[in-house]
């Protein structure tokens, strides 16, 4: 796509960058650099697409609405604030003559009143808006629906993601697939370093932490293919720690769940500790069946660890029974 974007944009772009993207040597550095701020412009717009800016979910319509009101909000001061900046920069030039000067002027109340009134009031509709919104869209908040919702365990591991069914008792990494239109319920640990799960489309990143579990809530309201990522630096493999989420009709969602469970291997303790050890671009694969217990085993310590000299906190046990439902 930026291939195309440079194309379009003329020859010249590729005297700062050769074709295959290498540096080069540009003849004119003026015109190198007016061609990459042309391009930096023209490329702005897309850099929501398919991410925040485009909802697939309730979670994610109502993030949305939050960003454009508060937007809107701010808009509404800083659009009359520049053109007031532009007229009086205009109305009191040197050459006008009919501009007032009053040497003598310090201070006025009424002013002063609307200076600091204008901004407060903004702070106070902005700050009610994001307040009463994210209280809304509370992450432990059930969303509702007709249909039993999805339970999806989560685990950040170095550098990939496990998804563990436990009521269909499959498990799958780097790919979950969930049906349309049905709330999903993830509970999110991870086994060592903090992580960060995130489905932009669908909305509310929310952070992986070992020896707690979190709870987050999203639903997928159209079918396609949604990136999912890791929002926080973890280490060399962090860029590569991305997940492809399939949101699947009613049939699809249990042809998908069928076919993990006639493919791959047992996900017991044994095979955990072979895919508990960091590892890079790991490809999406299936388990067609988890051993009882494995997540809040995670959760409190017990499972094998990434490296030996994790050992498993005291308190964790009892928090993650209790987190973790003892599931």
């Amino acid at each position: 796509m930026l291939r195309r974007l440079f194309e379009c944009l003329g020859p010249d772009v590729f005297e700062c960058f050769g074709p295959d993207g290498s540096k080069a040597t540009p003849k004119s550095p003026s015109r190198c650099l007016r061609r990459l701020i042309a391009t930096m412009v023209a490329a702005a717009p897309l850099a929501g697409c398919g991410g925040v800016l485009d909802p697939a979910g309730p979670v994610g319509a109502a993030q949305l609405l939050i960003l454009i009101d508060s937007l809107a909000i701010m808009l509404a001061i800083v659009l009359p604030v520049i053109v007031m900046i532009a007229g009086f920069a205009f109305w009191f030039r040197a050459s006008n003559p009919s501009a007032f000067y009053w040497p003598e002027w310090e201070f006025s109340g009424h002013l002063e009143l609307i200076i600091w009134a204008i901004p407060a009031l903004v702070i106070v509709v902005v700050g009610g808006v994001a307040w009463f919104g994210s209280h809304e869209l509370d992450p432990f908040k059930p969303l509702p629906g007709k249909a039993k919702a999805v339970e999806i365990q989560v685990v950040s591991l170095d550098w990939k993601w496990l998804f563990i069914y436990p009521d269909e008792g499959v498990a799958s990494v780097n790919q979950l697939a969930v049906p349309v239109g049905v709330p999903i319920h993830f509970t999110i640990t991870s086994s060592g370093v903090m992580n960060s799960f995130f489905v932009p489309r669908l909305g509310s990143q929310i952070y992986a932490m070992a020896g707690m579990a979190t709870q987050l809530w999203l639903q997928a309201d159209q079918t396609g293919t949604f990136d999912g990522m890791s929002a926080n630096f973890s280490g060399q493999g962090f860029s590569d720690m991305r997940f492809a989420l399939k949101a699947l009709p009613e049939d699809g969602y249990a042809k998908w769940i069928a076919d993990a469970k006639a493919s791959g291997a047992d996900l017991d303790r044994a095979r955990y500790a072979e895919l508990v050890k960091p590892s890079m671009n790991v490809s999406p694969s299936a388990y067609r069946s988890v051993e009882p217990r494995l997540f809040e085993s995670i959760v409190n310590g017990s499972a094998p660890q990434p490296s030996a000299s994790i050992k498993p906190a005291p308190e964790a046990t009892g928090q993650a029974t209790a987190i973790c439902g003892g599931t």
